[in-house]
């Protein structure tokens, strides 16, 4: 897993709160009310951000150590964790609306026999598109699993990516 820790400089704010600032990643800046919600939201601005910073293939910073970073009078330093596997996973199963259109009589039919509508259009897109989804699978082994369209082979890729996860954690 993607793993990293970067400081952060916690400021109390000009009215209220608190100001994070990560002096490696210039333009990720949130804050919050309390210092429980700074904490939260400076996790979450680092996550989001490094993400974008993957999405645009920029190179990611080594981190600076917490005790030679500069911090400002009133602030302290803390160290954020950002767990990017985790992250990826979240973006890419992030559920999106679509709206579509289909004859009343079929919506009619289809309400009074309480079909989930969302299920089935997941269900015909991912036969459409040739896309085998197996016990466990995530979205890059889904994606796999359309290239090679041969579930087989994406359950032999499943063994050998969970192999690589336990010798990762050995």
């Amino acid at each position: 897993m993607d793993r990293y820790l970067f400081p952060a400089i916690i400021e109390p704010g000009e009215r209220k709160g608190y100001c994070v600032t990560f002096p490696d990643l210039p333009g990720c800046i949130t804050e919050g009310d309390t210092l429980e919600e700074t904490l939260y939201m400076a996790k979450e601005a680092l996550e989001l951000h490094l993400y974008s910073m993957e999405e645009e293939c920029d190179p990611i910073p080594k981190s600076t150590a917490p005790e030679k970073v500069k911090v400002p009078k009133g602030g302290f330093v803390t160290i954020i964790e950002a767990w990017m596997d985790l992250i990826r996973d979240q973006v890419a199963n992030k559920a999106v609306k679509k709206t579509l259109t289909i004859p009343k009589w079929l919506n009619d039919l289809a309400e009074r026999e309480k079909i989930n509508f969302s299920h089935v259009l997941q269900h015909a897109l991912k036969r459409r598109l040739n896309v085998f989804v197996v016990a466990g699978s995530t979205p890059e082994l889904e994606m796999i699993a359309k290239i090679a369209k041969d579930p087989v082979s994406v359950e032999l890729v499943k063994k050998d990516h969970s192999s690589k996860k336990q010798k990762e954690r050995a």
